[in-house]
């Protein structure tokens, strides 16, 4: 874990003219919100409803949590359990592979209520819906790629654009990659995404492997994938230099 992850210090670089950014934060959940006005208590009560949600789920099905696997939750579970469960099985991923890109989108839609641009960052994971044009910049640990490449994501767009590591954060993964980037209309099913590609990733020879593994599925909009001095990309946004 590097220590510019582990002060975040990448979100100083998380700026925009026409938005304003606080951090709300509940135990593992730290995020970094950007929206039209200070949102902070707004975001701290839904974050705390979905956040309870997933407790009270996982304390009566507590193999939801470990499971490394596809897994199959109960009929009456909450949405956002659903909808992991959903996505990590398209993939062939625990449902906990996808939580923090769950939490960023089900906050940032909720906060759409409150302003009609949100982006935020939980951890690498981001959910966005953004009137402008955006630059979104990848950190990829050590490589000598970190902070010099960027996405240029459209206008009017709503995208989740996840990031898994197996040398940043602490987040399990059972790659060597410095970041897979992906980018999908689903912030949950990215994460998910993200880990599944990101497991695949032990040398830079597996980054063929990986891009070929991401393009067999049509949620798929980008993938990155960063090894050391190793970059390989496929998808329908612009990068750009930093």
């Amino acid at each position: 874990m590097t220590k510019e992850y582990i002060g975040r210090k990448y979100r100083r670089l998380m700026k925009t003219e026409d938005l304003v950014s606080f951090s709300v934060k509940i135990r593992e959940s730290d995020l970094f919100v950007l929206a039209e006005k200070n949102l902070e208590e707004e975001t701290l009560k839904i974050l705390s409803f979905y956040r309870q949600q997933l407790e009270d789920y996982i304390s009566r099905d507590p193999l939801f949590r470990l499971s490394l696997t596809p897994y199959t939750v109960e009929e009456d579970a909450p949405l956002i359990v659903k909808q992991m469960a959903y996505w990590t099985g398209k993939v062939g991923v625990g449902p906990m592979a996808s939580v923090a890109g769950a939490i960023s989108e089900f906050v940032g839609k909720d906060l759409l209520n409150y302003s009609s641009q949100i982006i935020i960052e939980n951890g690498g994971d981001i959910f966005i819906s953004t009137k402008k044009e955006r630059k979104v910049l990848i950190f990829a640990g050590e490589s000598p790629w970190s902070n010099k490449i960027g996405i240029l994501i459209p206008k009017n767009s709503v995208l989740g654009i996840c990031t898994s590591s197996g040398t940043v954060g602490p987040s399990l993964s059972f790659g060597k990659a410095d970041a897979v980037v992906i980018i999908s209309h689903s912030a949950i099913f990215a994460d998910a995404m993200a880990t599944a590609v990101g497991n695949l990733i032990q040398k830079p020879e597996d980054i063929n492997i990986g891009l070929e593994f991401a393009k067999r599925f049509l949620e798929v909009h980008q993938v990155i994938i960063i090894i050391g001095e190793h970059l390989g990309a496929w998808g329908k946004y612009e990068l750009i230099d930093v």
